[in-house]
């Protein structure tokens, strides 16, 4: 999404689902028990709206939260290394997230889908 906004607003998809999940699931009665899966590229992590909302969603343990992250090293304002060097991958382990890199997302769809499940 813009400027970070998709991601934070996956992030209260996510926590919405984590409450209704606890407030209403019963013991072999499942209403809610989705996944919310985010797209994003290196523009969405350069925002400070989404490192709140990622931080967030880490401190809050939210394990069905799925992010793909297309680091292509690319911003609206060209490459990367004229704004943003940081390392997401680190960031995100910082948060308390599980971060698993996949080598070479443009071809190995079966790594891509291996990291997910």
């Amino acid at each position: 999404g813009p400027l970070g906004q998709g991601i934070s607003n996956a992030v209260g998809f996510a926590i919405a689902e984590s409450h209704m999940a606890a407030t209403y699931n019963k013991p072999g009665f499942k209403i809610f028990d989705n996944y919310t899966y985010v797209l994003c590229g290196d523009g969405c992590m350069q925002e400070g709206v989404s490192s709140e909302a990622c931080s967030l969603a880490g401190h809050l343990k939210l394990g069905k939260l799925i992010v793909l992250y297309d680091d292509n090293n690319i911003t609206i304002d060209g490459d990367t290394d004229l704004s943003f060097t940081e390392n997401v991958g680190k960031r995100f382990e910082a948060y308390g997230w599980q971060v698993l890199e996949v080598k070479d997302a443009n071809y190995d769809t079966e790594a891509i889908k291996a990291a997910i499940v």
